[in-house]
């Protein structure tokens, strides 16, 4: 039995579809702890749902249950979830753990909220007794889609250090390599950095996406003041400080390595900026 946590998000969503399909015929069960079961929308037959929460001792013991493996994305920054779920998991007596956590916290200049929090989530993981994996994906990819809006009313894109370079990766890249180490043997004390096929700057990708949509924009550079601004609407404070030094990184060269994990862990070449564009073109263009 297999757990999958964080699945209304976008990697999640593409582990538990891969895990479904792995699980048929396979021998695999797949079970799912979301809060709100409204959110997660259709799943596919023999994936078995329950309600749980970080929060919730009580229905962390439940979805861990005969859990074997899991798969664990959290998002409260500065939070205790982490902590609660390896609790709960070793007195479950689950073996093996994947969590995805960030390739930041290998790069020692970097010393923000964010990555201050993950480094100590992947510290209780070792830790814990139990088996792990850790996987630290760069930028996703769909980070993208904040610009959707600005995309179709102005065609325009704004950001900040728009020529600084960003080895993003497709969360569905992500979401295989998790799965990968959730039903292989080999991953148990690995950590894996997940990148895309090649560093990309924002201005390249607003002219990906003018050529996917067949129109021209605009790349609009943001001052920091005017990133802390556009964040702040969106963000807790601790976390827009977080993305601007990780802007002030990226702009020193820090986010521009490119690893081979996919290729090497799912046996294909990761996904690139123009292929995430074209099958995401609906949002870009207003159809979705």
């Amino acid at each position: 039995m297999i757990l999958v946590t964080g699945a209304t998000g976008v990697v999640g969503r593409e582990v538990l579809q891969g895990l479904a399909g792995v699980s048929v015929g396979g021998g695999v069960g797949v079970r799912v702890m979301v809060r709100d079961v409204a959110r997660l929308g259709v799943v596919a037959g023999g994936v078995e749902v329950v309600r749980g929460d970080f929060g919730d001792a009580v229905s962390l013991g439940e979805a861990l249950r005969g859990v074997e493996r899991a798969f664990l994305l959290t998002v409260g920054v500065g939070g205790c979830d982490d902590e609660r779920f390896l609790r709960a998991a070793r007195e479950a007596g689950v073996g093996h753990v994947v969590k995805v956590s960030a390739a930041a916290v290998a790069d020692g200049g970097a010393d923000d909220a964010v990555t201050r929090w993950q480094r100590g989530a992947e510290g209780l993981l070792r830790d814990s007794g139990l088996g792990w994996t850790v996987l630290r994906p760069r930028s996703f990819m769909s980070n993208a889609l904040a610009w959707a809006g600005s995309v179709v009313s102005e065609g325009v894109v704004r950001g900040l250090y728009g020529g600084s370079v960003n080895a993003c990766v497709d969360p569905r890249d992500v979401a295989a390599v998790a799965v990968c180490a959730l039903t292989e043997r080999g991953h148990v004390g690995r950590v894996h950095t997940v990148t895309g096929p090649r560093a990309v700057s924002a201005v390249e990708q607003t002219a990906v996406l003018g050529r996917v949509l067949g129109r021209r924009l605009r790349f609009e550079e943001l001052s920091v003041a005017g990133a802390r601004r556009a964040l702040a609407g969106r963000y807790p404070g601790e976390v827009v400080e977080a993305l601007l030094a990780g802007a002030e990184r990226q702009r020193a060269g820090a986010k521009a390595g490119v690893e081979d994990t996919v290729r090497r862990v799912t046996g294909r070449a990761p996904r690139s900026f123009a292929q995430w564009a074209a099958d995401h073109r609906e949002a870009f263009a207003g159809l979705s």
